[in-house]
């Protein structure tokens, strides 16, 4: 994923520097309560799981540039039914990282915009699961709705902080509003697409039940809160 180069000025960068930080320490907080619940070795183990996982999105799956960024499937609520939270930020800033230091390193100055429009929904996303499934209800049992609602929630997110870059960085033309939506219409695809492979990822941890208490997957995959 990358946000187009020259977007937000050199000048106005900074802006990025500070909501990257903000979400990397979130993500922190996040990691040091996932090593609490389960341990060191689950945390790292999803991590590394996720981050390579990202890195396949980004770099194997389909990617086109449309308007001021480009629009991957990312799976973004896929990683957190399966993962969990913090592997899945853990895995989508590592994944990032390692696609801008060895394949793209023109995105890295991009990197701290990218990171937050990343992060930030997949936080919105995890907030919103504690109130759309119920807490006796495991991921493997979530409706097409509850995962649509998911994903829906983490691609808009997306869309919001992408046209949040591009207004800040060149304010609101025509042009620029055009761009945006272009990359808006074509990112509703993957709300399209995103669900689907939600529901049939569960349904092979349904059918794989004896990964259940794995220390691979997030506890929540099978069991009640």
């Amino acid at each position: 994923m990358h946000i187009e180069p020259g977007l937000v000025a050199e000048g106005k960068i900074w802006l990025s520097y500070v909501t990257a930080a903000g979400a990397g320490a979130y993500t922190l907080k996040l990691a040091a309560d996932a090593v609490a619940e389960r341990g060191v070795v689950s945390l790292i183990a999803r991590s590394l799981a996720t981050t390579a996982l990202v890195f396949g999105f980004f770099e194997v799956l389909p990617h086109h540039p449309v308007g001021v960024s480009e629009v991957h499937l990312i799976l973004g609520s896929t990683l957190f039914l399966i993962f969990g939270v913090a592997p899945a930020a853990i895995g989508l800033a590592a994944g990032l990282a390692i696609q801008g230091v060895f394949f793209a390193p023109f995105d890295l100055p991009q990197y701290g915009m990218n990171v937050t429009t990343l992060l930030v929904p997949l936080f919105a996303l995890a907030s919103l699961s504690s109130r759309l499934v119920q807490p006796n209800t495991p991921y493997v049992e979530i409706t097409y709705r509850q995962a649509l609602a998911l994903s829906t929630t983490y691609q808009a997110g997306i869309v919001v902080w992408v046209a949040f870059w591009a207004l800040y960085g060149h304010g609101l033309t025509v042009e620029n509003a055009a761009s945006i939506g272009t990359f808006g219409a074509a990112y509703m695809l993957v709300i399209i697409v995103e669900p689907l492979v939600d529901l049939a990822v569960l349904a092979a941890a349904k059918a794989l039940h004896g990964l259940r208490g794995t220390p691979l997957f997030e506890r929540r995959l099978y069991d009640a809160a």
